[in-house]
Formats: structure tokens, sequence, C-alpha cells
């Protein structure tokens, strides 16, 4: 079997790579689970290193990987890959590693030594997806090699290259080939692995499907899951926000990366007071994009990485206009071909019934309504099944913490969005998932406690 990327750009199949078969992955498995002892001996700053200068190496290909990614998925190229994030991430989770995973030291007399330490949970497998194929895969794959374990990563079919990219840049830096392996795996065989307990913990973002695929997976193996499944994420700009930096921030949130991002924002409520002037702005915006070939330095909006996920957004703003909703966003200004390339679209008069506000639209459309007050807009952005990431306009913090409180959400922003801070956990709830990565916690999942009760005497 095989899987194929299928461009974006012109519909062609970018790549094509075998996958392995089940006694393939089985033996792939024992060798990383053997590697994996001699990699967790090593001092800890030593795999620091190695991490490090693998970051480094990954930093010297971006000129190779900026179209790659385009070809991939759609990225325009004006907007220089992902290095920047992948470096900041990874960088950040080196720097703590030392502190975070040293022991916790309860006594250490003549009579006793007591202590609790961290160990790698031993194999990790990585399931990322194709939004953010760098930058999703590194928030796992960098703390989990610090922390002792081998790690298979299993990229989406979208993105074949980024983990051969990655594989080779570890590599290159002497983490050795069977403690970080690239895999290419179908469902099937991926199910399999994680039923028979091949892992010690997974690390899957993709879908809420998928997610309930891998749980159904490691049921009745107590295998560790981490859970990243995407949201339809709030934004509330209250009346004393500034409306300049609001727009420019939510609408730039919404539609970047074609509105594939898993904390991109995807439904806005703004303070009936200003929800004129915020449409108006935000139309303007809007307007002044440039669909086109993610080749094309001009261009800021390129296609949807694939026909389907485009179909789908098409779907949604139809019946939300259908049902009453306003499109405010002329397709006269974006010339479109009914596949991958689709225009971003702005909808007022929408309501909760609508699925362009209850579902996961991923897609350069958002819908923005009127509130009248704080109360309401908790309301509104709690009535989701999903929690990744709500953001909050305001210039009263005291205010904004208060309604924090009340959103249920995995992070709360304040006067920005769609950021991925890697000293606090990502982290979320709902149908968004469970666990979370980076920051401290991030390592407190990819390894396990262990307690030393030792008499002296």
């Amino acid at each position: 079997m095989t899987i194929s990327c299928t461009s974006p750009i012109d519909g062609s199949i970018y790549a094509t790579r075998p996958t392995l078969t089940q006694t393939e992955a089985q033996a792939a498995v024992a060798r990383a689970k053997t590697a994996q002892a001699d990699w967790a001996a090593l001092p800890l700053a030593e795999r620091i290193a190695c991490v490090q200068a693998g970051v480094a190496a990954i930093g010297a290909m971006n000129d190779e990987i900026v179209p790659e990614i385009a070809w991939q998925m759609g990225r325009p190229v004006r907007y220089g890959g992902e290095f920047g994030g992948f470096n900041e991430r990874a960088s950040y989770m080196a720097e703590i590693a030392q502190e975070t995973l040293a022991p916790i030291v309860i006594e250490d007399s003549d009579a006793f030594r007591r202590v609790i330490k961290r160990v790698p949970h031993g194999l990790v497998l990585v399931v990322a997806p194709w939004n953010y194929p760098y930058m999703t895969a590194i928030n796992t794959v960098a703390p989990a090699l610090i922390a002792g374990n081998a790690v298979m990563l299993k990229h989406a079919s979208q993105t074949p290259l980024v983990g051969e990219r990655m594989a080779a840049a570890f590599h290159s830096a002497g983490i050795p080939e069977d403690v970080f392996q690239n895999v290419f795996l179908d469902h099937q065989t991926t199910s399999a692995l994680i039923a028979e307990r091949a892992f010690g913990f997974v690390n899957f973002t993709g879908s809420v499907s998928g997610g309930r695929a891998m749980e159904a997976a490691a049921s009745g193996t107590f295998t560790g899951v981490g859970l990243e499944l995407g949201g339809k994420d709030p934004g509330y700009v209250m009346e004393d926000a500034n409306v300049d930096a609001a727009v420019d921030t939510l609408i730039d949130g919404a539609m970047f990366n074609s509105g594939q991002c898993c904390c991109g924002i995807e439904r806005i409520y703004v303070h009936e007071t200003l929800f004129d002037a915020f449409v108006e702005k935000a139309v303007a915006i809007v307007n002044g994009y440039k669909l086109g070939n993610p080749l094309d330095p001009e261009t800021t909006l390129g296609p949807m990485a694939h026909v389907r996920f485009a179909d789908e957004v098409r779907a949604q703003t139809a019946e939300a206009i259908a049902d009453g909703a306003t499109a405010h966003i002329d397709p006269v200004n974006f010339p479109q071909d009914g596949g991958a390339y689709l225009m971003p679209q702005i909808l007022t008069g929408v309501t909760h019934d609508m699925r362009v506000m209850r579902e996961e639209s991923f897609g350069p459309v958002v819908g923005i309504m009127p509130v009248k007050d704080d109360v309401e807009a908790i309301r509104l952005m709690n009535d989701s099944d999903f929690g990744l990431t709500a953001s909050l306009w305001t210039q009263d913090a005291g205010r904004a913490e208060a309604i924090a409180d009340q959103i249920e959400t995995g992070t709360v922003f304040m006067n920005r969005a769609d950021y991925l801070d890697p000293a606090l956990c990502w982290t979320g709830c709902k149908d968004t998932g469970r666990g979370g990565g980076l920051s401290v916690i991030g390592y407190h999942n990819l390894t396990r406690p262990k307690s030393y009760h030792l008499k002296k005497a």
C-alpha cells in the first residue's frame, strides 16, 4: 500500500510513499525499544545538545522547506515557513529540561534516601497533522527525545516530506536512526500497534473522529494518549477594546493559512456599540487579500490543502446564507476554480443554529455576531462542543480574567490570538481532547513518576 500527497497547487501527485506492513512496523518498534535504553542512559545535557543541533539542521534547510510546504499543503511562500515557531518551542523545552526533569528529593539523610524521579515512557508515537506540520510535530518530538524516549513520527499523508526532513536533520545531529524514526503507516496498522501496547505514550493532533479511533485502539492497554482535536475558537470584543487592533488580529487569526489553524478564530462576538465599525474594517481587510498560487510572493491567501476541505467550507457557507446570513465578500474579487482555491468570506446575521457557527470550519470563513454584554458573550462562547482557545479584547485585565474563569476552554488570550506560548500548557477540553503539550506539564505527560524509598540503615 502507498500514501500519496495531492498538491493543492495544481492537483498533481507531489509525493508517494510505501507504507510499512504490520510485520515491518513491529520490527521498527522492536528496534526503537532496544535503542531507547542506550539513548536514555546518555547524560541529559548530551540529549539536549543533539536535539538542539537537529533543530538547527532544520533551520539550514529552510530555503528548501518553504516551497515544499507550499506544494504539499498550500501555504504561501511569502510567510517563510515555520522555523521561527519550531525553534522557539524546541529551544524553550531544552531550556527548562534540566530543572523540570530533575529528581524531587524528599530526604537524603544517613537513614533514608527518598526521591521521585521522572523516567521516560520508552517509545512515544507522534501522529502529526498537515496544517502546521513542523511546529505541531516538534511540540512533542523535542521534549520526548530530551526526556529519554525513542520517538516514531507518523505524519499526515498531505505532508509526507516533513518527517523525512526531520529524520535527516536529527540523524545528522547524532540522534540514532532507531531512536527517531519517521514511519509511513496506514490507519489499520497504526491501530493494531497501539492495541498491542507497542507504545508507552501516543500523542495525536487531528480530527475528533481520529481521536476517537486512537482512544478505541488504546482501550484496555492503559497507554497514555494525548489528544488535540481542533476547535471552534471564539473572539469577544468588548466596548472598551481597541477596535483597530482587535480587527487586525482577529481577522488575521481567522484567515491566515487559509483558516487552517487549530486555534484559528472561527466565530467573533462584538459588543453591539462597536459591531458596525468592526464589520466594516474586517471587510476592508479581507478585500485586500490576494488569492492565488502560493509560490507567487504576492499571494497572501493560498489554496486549502485539499479540495474536500474547501468543499466542506463551501457547504457550511452556502447553508448559512440560505438560512439568512449575509455574505460581505463579493466573489468577483476572488476568482476561484471550484477546487482547492477558496475565497475568504465574512458572514453576519449568523446564529448558533448554523453549522458555520457550531462545527469546525477549518477554512477562510468567519461569522460575526453582536452581543449586548459579558453574560451573553460568555453564554455564546461556551455554546460549543470544542474548547481550545478564546480571545478577549478589552483594556481591563481584571475583567478579562474574570470572564476567562467562566469560559470552557484550554487557553484564554487577552488582546492577542492564535499564538502558542511554549511556557504555557497547550491543552483543551470537551471535543478538543485532553492532555497537555509544551511547558513543564508537557514533560510530565512524556514521562512517568517513579518513587525511590531507600533505607540506608
